[in-house]
C-alpha cells in the first residue's frame, strides 16, 4: 500500500512511519525540517530510516504551490495521514500568520491534490483544542465545537469544515482524528512534559498554570500511532457503526474521531509521575491560566473502539518512564 505521510520527521510522524514501513507500507514522507524546534532532532527522527528503500523522503514545504500535486501525480497514494501542521497554542498567538500558512494553505493543498488522484482514505490531524469552551465531558465528536479559544485550534476547526466539503463535492473519504495531550519518546522540546523533564534535571521552578487545577486526557504516542494504523481500513462510508455517538456526516464520506486515553490525570499527577521516574523532586512555579488555554480534556472514545476494537489505555507512569529513559539517553551530554 502506498501512503503519504506529511509531517513525517515530526514527533507522531517519524513513529506513524516507523508503524507503517514495519507493516509493509511503501511510504513517502515529506517534510521542511523548519527552525520551530532543533532541526537536529527531526533529522535524528529520520535516521531510523536511513537504508529503508520503503521510505521516500521529500524535504519541501506542503504550501508551495505544486509540491504536493505532483507528489500525488507521481505516486497514486493509496492513503494520507496528514500531520504536517504549526504545532503550539500559545506560539499561535505570538505568530498566527505560520498557521495561517502550513495549517490552512498547506490542508488546502493537500486536498486539491487529493481531488485530481483521489486516495481510498485520507486520515487528517485536528485536535482536542478544537472542543474549545465546551465544559460538557468528556468530549464527544457529536458536540457542536464552534468556540476554539486559541488561533491554533481556529485553523484545525477550519481543517475539518474545509476537509468536509471536498469529501462532500468530491466523494473523498476522510477522517479527522483529534488527538489529546500526546506525550513519550522524540517529543517536542517545546511541550510540557519536555520542558517540565528539563528544568526538573537543572533545579530549575517549572511554571504550573491555573495554580495547578489542570487536568489532561494524556496520550503515549504509540498509542496513538496504533489507533492511526488500524483507522487507515476503516474509511467512512453510509453505514453507522451507533445512532449515539457515531459522527459520521449525513451528506459525505466523513467522519471526526477521537483519540485519547479516556483518563484524565491532574497535572500534580502527571508531574510526581515525571519525579518518580527522574529521582528528583520539582520546583513549582503556580501561575495564571494562559490565554488560549483550558482547565480541562477528556476523550469519549467509544467511536474510535467501535470502529477497530482498540482504545488507548498505557498507564501514565508507564508512559512517562519510557519518556524519562528517552530523555536521558538521547540528552545524555547534558544530563550528565
Amino acid at each position: 500500500m502506498k501512503t503519504l505521510i506529511t509531517g513525517v520527521a515530526g514527533f507522531i510522524g517519524a513513529k506513524a512511519a516507523d508503524v507503517l514501513l514495519k507493516a509493509g507500507h511503501d511510504v513517502t514522507g515529506i517534510d521542511n525540517l523548519n527552525d520551530y524546534y532543533d532541526p537536529d532532532l527531526k533529522k535524528d527522527r529520520l535516521k531510523h530510516f536511513t537504508g529503508n528503500k520503503s521510505l521516500r523522503f521529500v524535504q519541501a514545504s506542503i504550501e508551495d504551490p505544486g509540491v504536493i500535486m505532483d507528489l500525488f501525480q507521481t505516486h497514486k497514494f493509496d492513503t494520507v495521514i496528514h500531520l504536517a501542521a504549526q504545532a503550539g497554542v500559545r506560539y499561535s498567538i505570538d505568530n498566527p500568520r505560520a498557521y495561517v500558512q502550513s495549517n490552512l494553505i498547506g490542508t488546502f493543498e493537500i486536498l486539491e491534490a487529493a481531488r485530481a488522484h483521489p486516495p481510498r482514505h485520507m486520515l487528517l490531524a485536528s485536535t482536542s483544542s478544537a472542543y474549545g469552551a465546551n465544559t460538557d465531558m468528556p468530549y464527544r465528536e457529536i458536540q457542536k465545537a464552534d468556540h476554539q479559544m486559541s488561533f491554533y485550534a481556529a485553523t484545525k476547526k477550519a481543517n475539518e469544515s474545509m476537509a468536509h466539503s471536498y469529501a462532500h463535492l468530491y466523494g473523498l473519504p476522510i477522517t479527522m482524528f483529534r488527538f489529546f495531550t500526546v506525550y513519550g519518546s522524540w517529543g517536542r522540546p517545546d511541550m510540557a512534559p519536555m520542558k517540565f523533564a528539563k528544568r526538573i534535571l537543572a533545579g530549575e521552578p517549572i511554571d504550573v498554570y491555573n495554580h495547578g487545577n489542570m487536568r489532561r486526557d494524556f496520550t503515549y504516542v504509540n498509542d496513538l500511532v496504533h489507533a492511526l494504523h488500524l483507522l487507515l481500513d476503516k474509511p467512512p462510508n453510509a453505514r453507522s457503526v451507533s445512532d449515539d455517538f457515531d459522527s459520521l456526516s449525513p451528506v459525505a464520506p466523513f467522519r471526526v474521531v477521537n483519540i485519547g486515553n479516556s483518563a484524565p490525570v491532574e497535572l500534580a499527577h502527571f508531574i510526581s509521575a515525571l519525579e518518580t521516574a527522574l529521582g528528583k523532586k520539582a520546583i513549582q512555579n503556580l501561575m495564571d491560566m494562559q490565554p488560549g488555554d483550558v482547565p480541562a480534556t477528556w476523550a469519549d472514545t467509544r467511536l474510535l473502539e467501535a470502529l477497530t476494537g482498540y482504545c488507548p489505555r498505557t498507564d501514565i507512569q508507564d508512559g512517562v518512564n519510557a519518556l524519562i529513559k528517552w530523555y536521558l539517553e538521547y540528552y545524555s551530554d547534558v544530563t550528565g
